[in-house]
């Protein structure tokens, strides 16, 4: 046993690096499954910026509607571009080929991509891109260096910069590093568009786990049925061995 405990202890920080560690202080992610309408807007944003590229191989537009209490016309007229059926998965046209040719790797599907990097990651990474020269794409990311994405959401933020402010250190006015900040030539307002990426890992938490409120509603039955048993098992137990006692 001591040897299976000593095992899995030195396998937590391999786990933890391949669900993406960051070195940068991830900013908390305060999403909520029970709130329809930021599912229902995080949907619109992934289906609008993200399956271009992102699949969702394993989540099926049906169940999405559903489950966010969406009418199934118009989750088709305003959710659905591929032509397909509701009942299908979610997909995307691209060519895996044409996608590692372009991206330097095939984009990742997103189906379990809230349950493997986590809320806060992912809440962290989209409000990270700053614009960088030489880059493929001129932006980079604090979250995740280098990566092979373009800042897909722009359009809705604006073009984001790293900003530093002088400040006196050991008697000398040095620049130091405060955040990133855009330009404002995007259609929404800092507090808007950390609002639609919050409403978007919203909705790729759901999906990475469709069944998780339920879940936790019939675990919360399950604990209460317990605690009654145990009094119940407890009672009797006394009664059985009261002439014993």
């Amino acid at each position: 046993m001591k040897k299976i405990i000593f095992i899995l202890c030195l396998l937590v920080p391999i786990v933890a690096s391949a669900a993406g560690g960051s070195k940068v202080p991830l900013d908390k992610a305060e999403y909520d499954l029970t709130d329809k309408a930021s599912l229902q807007s995080g949907a619109q944003t992934f289906m609008n910026y993200c399956l271009g590229c992102h699949q969702m191989q394993y989540q099926r537009y049906q169940r999405t509607f559903e489950d966010l209490g969406i009418p199934l016309a118009l989750g088709q007229e305003n959710l659905q571009f591929t032509g397909t059926k509701p009942g299908d998965h979610i997909k995307n046209a691209m060519p895996t080929e044409s996608a590692a040719k372009w991206f330097g790797a095939p984009p990742p599907d997103l189906t379990l991509t809230g349950r493997v990097r986590g809320a806060d990651w992912i809440y962290t990474y989209l409000r990270s891109f700053y614009a960088e020269d030489g880059t493929t794409f001129g932006v980079n990311n604090m979250v995740f260096a280098n990566v092979g994405m373009p800042h897909v959401l722009q359009e809705l933020q604006g073009l984001p910069s790293k900003t530093y402010e002088t400040t006196l250190i050991d008697g000398q006015m040095v620049e130091r590093y405060v955040g990133i900040k855009a330009d404002g030539s995007g259609q929404l307002s800092a507090p808007e568009y950390d609002k639609a990426v919050l409403d978007l890992v919203n909705y790729l938490v759901y999906v990475g786990e469709p069944s998780r409120l339920q879940s936790e509603s019939i675990g919360r039955w399950v604990m209460i049925f317990l605690l009654v048993l145990l009094v119940l098992v407890y009672l009797l137990k006394k009664d059985y061995w009261r002439d014993v006692h």
